[in-house]
């Protein structure tokens, strides 16, 4: 039997690679072999899966990763933005699906609610870590500026690679501290 994080997992899949309208149940039940009762068994129809793919997606994008800095909890906040960075840039998966949902949330009030959710914790932690840098700026704008720079990458062609933009986000950090050893 297909596990309810496969069939989201597989949702990821559609979503990243053609958009919102290819997340069908006849597109999943294809893609994984199974049948519409194994759907059903997870999901109480289209809504219910549409709540649980965001759930989903900002449990593992955005909780998960907050969560996994947090675990070195005495950390300087310079090392704790670092561990982020490495961690958003080491999954290469989520540029196409992070596109594909800030899409879908024009279109669907609930997706919509979920992205600003999503947006609203990504920066909130961003803030609170560079409060806590020796920089002389705005450290709710330097924030901001961090994160804005992730999501414009997502979206030029073609696609920044993550290397460069480990060494936007270097050079950024550095400008921003003055510090020469961030690496």
């Amino acid at each position: 039997m297909v596990t309810r994080t496969e069939w989201l997992e597989a949702g990821f899949e559609l979503l990243a690679d053609e958009g919102a309208p290819a997340v069908t149940i006849e597109r999943l039940t294809g893609k994984l072999g199974v049948t519409k009762g194994s759907y059903y068994h997870h999901f109480k129809g289209a809504a219910g899966y549409r709540t649980a793919l965001l759930e989903y997606f900002e449990a593992r994008y955005t909780t998960r990763m907050i969560d996994t800095v947090e675990r070195e909890p005495d950390a300087e906040p310079a090392a704790k933005l670092l561990h982020l960075l490495q961690l958003v840039l080491s999954d290469l998966s989520t540029a196409g699906l992070e596109i594909a949902i800030r899409a879908w949330a024009l279109q669907d009030p609930e997706v919509r609610a979920a992205q600003e959710r999503v947006d609203r914790a990504r920066t909130a932690y961003l803030k609170e870590l560079c409060r806590g840098l020796k920089a002389d700026v705005d450290a709710d704008r330097f924030a901001e500026l961090l994160y804005l720079i992730l999501i414009g990458a997502e979206q030029v062609l073609p696609p920044i690679a993550r290397d460069d933009l480990r060494d936007i986000y270097l050079l950024t950090l550095r400008l921003a501290t003055g510090e020469t050893s961030l690496d």
